[in-house]
Order: structure tokens, then sequence, then C-alpha cells
């Protein structure tokens, strides 16, 4: 009797959960219907024809910018000119960009780029381009709008926040050249080094830089620059965090699917032998570069110094359709050894110091987070 009650519960609990499926089915039938008839009122009642393909891509776009700002879609025309290698025909301004409200926001310019030359900054928000209105476009149409043969003028506007004005900036497009790390010795005792992006050889060509710092028996303290460095590559991320911890967990991934949800940990073996470590991050660091910096901060491995970093703690996978497009979609998050996420808070600063002007520049008086690492280095 007992099993036959237990069998008619059973029975009863799939028939439940499969009418709620059901329901939701004909819930999904029903807005597919709906869209089928707005489509149709728009063919025949807007006050200019439209063309429908379009129409149609605009409505995936929609769908997928409405997740987050990340995840897109791109036409197999936009895949092919994704995929294709620029071969010096066509220049770009020298930012990463994403989309913020409807509106292109600049999430860091390339250190030496025809944007960060003449003064284009993180947190940047681009409302025009030659006069065009972004508002309403998609990011590959407003990227598509930047780009150009090399050495033609392009102009944007951008809004900035502190900044009551608009500032327009008007800018020769290149070939952007990514020249990932750069060093130099400062004041005897320290070794600086600066990293721009995290690129295939990233990592080696850090720790060569640091190994020949150690040649100089007076170099005994470090700073690591992460600003405006938008990120990268994973693996070249965890190997540099990796060269100053002994142990101890990196980052993590966490996924729909279980099975993806990964985390990667420190070898033995720190490259600089536990000597001080500052790292430099401000609102263009994003990425690869909170992971290194939340990582070290979690394991007070290093000083974090700076403003607050991006937010953007998520990955993106290219995933190919049928009709030789492909939507880019975020498929995980990473999370810090402390269990945080990255996504939209990013890693805040040990000791905060706001960049000092609109002409903040590397290597220049105006530096005050870098004058700042150096006196608390210095005692």
């Amino acid at each position: 009797m007992k099993k036959i009650s237990y069998t008619f519960f059973f029975l009863i609990f799939i028939l439940s959960n499969f009418k709620i499926l059901l329901a939701n089915e004909t819930d999904i039938y029903k807005k597919i219907d709906l869209f089928s008839e707005v489509l149709e009122k728009i063919n025949k009642e807007y006050v200019e024809d439209i063309n429908q393909s379009d129409a149609m891509d605009a409505a995936i776009n929609g769908v997928l910018q409405s997740l987050d700002p990340y995840s897109s879609y791109m036409s197999p025309e936009m895949l092919k000119e994704m995929q294709t290698e620029t071969k010096g025909e066509f220049g770009g301004l020298g930012i990463e960009v994403g989309m913020e409200a409807g509106v292109v926001k600049v999430i860091s310019p390339i250190d030496g780029s025809p944007a960060e030359t003449v003064g284009v900054k993180a947190g940047d928000y681009i409302v025009k381009i030659d006069g065009i209105q972004v508002q309403g476009k998609t990011l590959s149409e407003a990227v598509d709008l930047m780009r150009g043969p090399v050495g033609s003028e392009i102009e944007i506007t951008v809004r900035r926040i502190g900044t009551k004005k608009a500032l327009t900036f008007n800018i020769v497009r290149d070939i952007i050249e990514i020249k990932s790390v750069k060093s130099k010795v400062l004041e005897d005792s320290i070794g600086y080094v600066r990293l721009t992006s995290f690129n295939d050889n990233s990592s080696d060509q850090l720790e060569d830089i640091v190994k020949d710092f150690k040649k100089n028996k007076n170099i005994d303290k470090y700073i690591l620059d992460l600003r405006n460095n938008p990120g990268g590559l994973l693996n070249q991320a965890i190997r540099i965090t990796d060269f100053f911890l002994d142990n101890g967990e990196i980052v993590s991934t966490k996924s729909k699917k279980k099975s993806d949800n990964r985390k990667w940990f420190a070898k033995k073996g720190d490259l600089i032998n536990g000597d001080t470590l500052i790292v430099l991050i401000n609102y263009g660091s994003a990425s690869a570069s909170e992971i290194v910096a939340g990582a070290l901060k979690d394991h007070k491995r290093a000083i974090i110094l700076g403003e607050s970093s991006y937010g953007k703690g998520s990955v993106q996978s290219i995933i190919s359709l049928k009709n030789n497009g492909a939507i880019r979609l975020t498929v995980s998050k990473y999370y810090l050894p402390s269990g945080d996420s990255i996504s939209e808070v990013g890693v805040s600063p040990d000791i905060f110091i706001a960049e000092s002007s609109d002409e903040f520049r590397i290597d220049t008086d105006t530096d005050n987070q870098l004058e700042f690492a150096l006196k608390l280095l210095n005692g």
C-alpha cells in the first residue's frame, strides 16, 4: 500500500512540474506571437519603410544587451571584421570601450594612443561621434563610427563626471601598437613596472624585467602599475599574480554549469622573495588587472594604492550561430579568494589617492599617486 502511495505521489509531482513547464512554454509562445504582431504593426504603420532584417538584428542585440553591458550580437559581417587583421589599412583611437545606459563608456585609453595623447580618460562617456548622437546605437555601431583609415581625423564629444561642459576632442586615427610592459629603476632602490595589458607574452616580459632588477643589489622594493590597464588574458593574470605569492587561491570562476566552475592556486615561490610591493590601480583598471590587484590584496601581499577599479569581473565567450554570425555572451563571473565578486564592484584600494588632474600622465610631476607610492616606500 505504501509503495502505491509513493508511486501516486511521484506521478502527481511529475504532472505538476510538467504543467508548470507547459505554462512557461505557452507564455513564451505568446510573447513570440506578440513580437510578430508588433513587427507587423511597425511594418504597416510606421512613418518610414524599415528593413525587417535590421529590425530583427536590433531586437536580438537588445535582448543580449539587456543582460549586461558585455553581451552582444555580431552579424556575419561584424564577426568577419573582428576576426580579420587590420594589415595597416584601418586605424583606431586606442580606447577600450563598453556600453552603459545607452552611451559608450571609456574603460581605458591605451598608453601612448591618439586618444590618451589628447586627454581622453577612463570613465568618460562618448555622447557624439563626428556630431552623430551615440545614444540609441549599439556598441558595435558606435565602434564602427570610430573606425577609419589611418591618418583620418575624428571628433568625439564626451561627458566627464565633475565637469559641467561637454568636452570635444579631435583625434587622428593611427595603428595601435600595444607594448604591454615598461619598466625603470626609481630612486636607485625601487623597481617600477608598468603593465598596460595582459597579452600572450606579458608574464614572460615581466619575469625577465624582475630578474634584471634583482641583479641590482640595491633594489628591494617594487611598484606594479596597473592603472588604465583594461585587462586581457586570464592565464596571464594568473601567472603574474603567482609570481608574488607562495600559496593560496588566486581566482575562481562560477558558471551556470557546475562542471565549468574552476579555481586557480599559486605555486610555491615568490619572484621577489617577499620584498615590499605596491600595486597602483584606478578606474581604468579592469578585468585581469582586478584579478591581480584583488588577489594580492586578499592575501595581504601588496599595498593597493590609487582609486577603485572598474568592476568588470565576467568572462565572455564568442558562440557561433547558424547564420555565420555569433553572440558574445557572459558565461561566468570571477571571484576573488575572499569570495567577493568583482562584477560592478571592482577592487577598492587600501590607500585612496585620487588622480591629481585631467592632464594625468605617467612620468610627470602631476602624478601624485606614483609620488605618494614613492614616499610610502621611502618611509
